[in-house]
């Protein structure tokens, strides 16, 4: 692309001013800053990435989730693991990319500098000459301007003189009226050499103005389409990682759709039952009337030798005066 609205549209029609050349030259310092902002930011990002990418991993690798679980859902478990840890190194390589587009957008940056910086001291030298010659054309005007002034005095004078009687008094105006006017003749040579310089240094200033517009402009060309496609890229990148992040998100959906409840229900039971039979019932038991084989509490029924037998029968009669009856019921006295 070549230069072709700036060189026609930063003009002024005051010769000493640089103001359209200033205001590109503000622009372009604004294009490289806004450029600078977007390196950082991609930096920034960098950190960002880099930093959830670690934290991600940390969590992937150190923190338990469902550690316990067993069959499908297990096997489903550790390819969630394994694929969050995949999105955690995804995250860290994003970064890294980032980390080079900002140095590829900062190596352009300062390859636009080095290019202006040859334009910009050239133009500076051409406005700085363009300043001192004006200068000096206007002082040679004054001086000219000057001259001109002391001979038409010097003409008045002898034509005041006209009737004097003094000739060395005519002599000495008409001495000063031929030294004036030759110093207007000198002085009226160096303005026009002066106004030709200028001329000559103005038509150098105004090439190299159409130069640096067209070198500049096709600068800002440059740095928008990079700009541009520096930021398609970047959210190129950032779309990649979301599809790629979905794609590892994807086995984790397919080893789920493997998994069984009836398997894993199936294989708790395998693995840790305990048995088939439930406990019996429990049955009363009456203390002094207890049931033959009498199963005890909470098992199943069966011989207890240690339980111990039926009361005896006592020995005497109940008018034996070692026992005594009590409600229907003998009692032994102790003597």
């Amino acid at each position: 692309m070549t230069g072709s609205l700036f060189k026609g549209n930063f003009w002024t029609s005051d010769i000493l001013s640089t103001i359209g050349y200033d205001s590109i030259i503000q622009h372009l310092n604004n294009g490289r800053k806004n450029c600078k902002e977007f390196e950082d930011f991609l930096k920034e990002r960098a950190s960002i990435e880099e930093r959830y990418g670690k934290d991600l991993l940390s969590l992937a690798r150190k923190k338990p989730c469902g550690q316990s679980e067993t069959n499908t859902l297990k096997r489903a478990l550790e390819v969630f693991k394994q694929q969050v840890d995949n999105v955690a190194q995804n995250h860290i390589h994003l970064a890294q990319t980032l980390r080079e587009e900002a140095r590829k957008m900062e190596e352009f940056r300062e390859k636009q500098k080095l290019q202006r910086k040859k334009t910009e001291l050239i133009m500076d030298a051409a406005h700085k000459q363009k300043s001192l010659q004006f200068k000096k054309t206007m002082d040679a005007k004054k001086n000219y301007e000057q001259k001109c002034r002391d001979k038409d005095e010097a003409e008045q004078a002898v034509h005041r003189s006209a009737n004097m009687a003094n000739p060395k008094q005519q002599e000495k105006l008409f001495v000063k009226l031929a030294t004036s006017k030759t110093a207007v003749e000198d002085s009226d040579k160096a303005y026009m050499q002066h106004i030709n310089t200028l001329d000559r240094v103005r038509s150098e200033w105004q090439s190299e103005h159409i130069k640096a517009c067209e070198v500049f402009e096709t600068q800002e060309c440059e740095r928008i389409n990079f700009f541009r496609n520096a930021l398609w890229l970047h959210v190129n990148q950032l779309s990649q990682q979301c599809v790629t992040s979905d794609e590892m998100y994807e086995e984790v959906r397919k080893s789920l759709e493997m998994c069984s409840i009836e398997k894993d229900i199936e294989y708790f039971v395998n693995q840790r039952r305990t048995g088939q039979t439930p406990p019996a019932p429990i049955m009363y038991e009456n203390f002094y009337c207890p049931q033959k084989n009498a199963a005890p509490p909470g098992k199943a029924t069966g011989s207890n030798s240690a339980r111990r037998g039926p009361l005896p029968n006592p020995k005497s009669l109940p008018d034996d005066p070692d026992y005594c009856l009590l409600d229907n019921n003998y009692s032994l006295v102790y003597q």
